[in-house]
């Protein structure tokens, strides 16, 4: 295959060291309009080619796909000039800067039959799918709540802030992981060194069946934090990705409430404190995971787990955190389009829209059918 990485700043390097080292790319091109960072990137893979004008590689016929790993606000024209060429698109999270942009992106790759997949990384890591292993299996019982935390000290962006920054990772991990989508959030947050560009806020996800996560992000933390704690009726999980070794624990702790009582002396909680222990893990690289995945979806031409779909709707929470923290923290509904229940599929496992309206929960309405659902 032909693919093209544009832009070799922070993260595009990383993407390319990825993909040259998968056996599936031929050829490989990185792009970017600084000759400094291209001369960087030539020089760590001298098998890469590059170029300051994208528009070169809008004019090769036979490159298959672009990866896109520019600042946030240039997603959308790059994704939907390449997706208009017919090219296999995979965006950085986030997809888009809002819902309507990333809703044009959807309907344009599956009207040209193409693979639209957003950079969601957790989605690809050993830790997070055990973690969705877990979950799934019951071993937590009913989930109460999900304490996010991820913060540092940098990298100050220019035109995001730290929700649109950071946050897409936590809330792509809850909705995978949970499967299910918020009716609501609230964002409270301050902007302390650049007008308008909020570098730390919390962010509160409230759920239709009584579901409540939070999320804090920020630049100005003294020490680098990814910590998740999920807080079930039977045992409470903690993922710490900073953790070499044991980045998952589990904790059988809990409370009870008193079988009867007769007056209120009488009641009291029965706390539980059993055994903690670090489920085994089988690490490998998420990055190449997304890669790989990346390619073999081009190849089978089937829609990746991390897909258009799976961007819109974290996009769709961004939009109203950003409403809501301009709004001091007022709750705001999160609605999908209309157009986000799925009917059927066009034949080649990608989705198309029937006007149908869509509750707020990730039911099989709010993901791709598999062919055996279609009737």
């Amino acid at each position: 295959m032909k693919i093209a990485v544009l832009g070799c700043g922070y993260w595009g390097p990383n993407l390319v060291r990825n993909f040259s080292q998968l056996n599936k790319v031929d050829e490989l091109y990185c792009c970017d309009l600084d000759a400094k960072r291209l001369d960087r990137v030539k020089h760590l893979f001298p098998s890469v080619r590059g170029t300051q004008d994208y528009k070169e590689l809008k004019k090769m016929p036979d490159l298959d796909g672009v990866v896109i790993a520019t600042p946030v606000y240039s997603h959308f024209p790059l994704a939907k000039e390449f997706l208009e060429q017919g090219k296999h698109v995979l965006v950085e999270k986030p997809l888009t800067h809002s819902q309507e942009s990333s809703l044009e992106l959807v309907k344009l790759a599956e009207e040209k039959k193409r693979v639209l997949m957003v950079g969601h990384t957790f989605e690809y890591t050993a830790a997070v799918n055990k973690i969705k292993e877990i979950v799934e299996s019951g071993e937590l019982g009913k989930i109460l709540y999900v304490n996010c935390t991820r913060v540092n000290l940098g990298l100050f962006q220019n035109d995001i802030n730290v929700v649109w920054d950071l946050a897409p990772h936590d809330i792509s991990i809850i909705l995978y992981v949970l499967g299910e989508f918020p009716v609501s959030v609230n964002c409270q947050g301050k902007a302390h060194f650049k007008t308008d560009i909020e570098d730390v806020a919390t962010s509160t996800l409230n759920f239709k069946n009584g579901l409540i996560a939070f999320i804090h992000n920020s630049w100005l933390d003294p020490k680098k934090i990814r910590k998740i704690t999920i807080v079930g009726t039977r045992k409470m999980l903690v993922y710490d990705d900073i953790a070499v070794q044991e980045k998952i624990k589990i904790y059988d702790k809990g409370l009870e409430l008193p079988p009867y009582y007769d007056t209120f002396a009488e009641f009291h909680f029965s706390y539980r404190s059993g055994d903690t222990y670090s489920p085994r893990i089988d690490e490998y690289e998420p990055l190449r995971k997304q890669c790989d995945t990346f390619l073999e979806c081009i190849k089978k031409e089937s829609p990746p787990p991390s897909d258009g779909n799976n961007g819109l709707r974290v996009v769709s929470i961004l939009e109203a955190a950003s409403k809501s923290l301009k709004q001091g923290g007022r709750q705001i509904p999160v609605r999908l389009p209309k157009e986000k229940k799925f009917s059927q599929s066009n034949g080649n496992g990608y989705p198309v829209y029937s006007k149908v309206p869509v509750k707020n929960k990730m039911e099989p309405s709010l993901r791709v059918l598999e062919r055996s659902e279609i009737k």
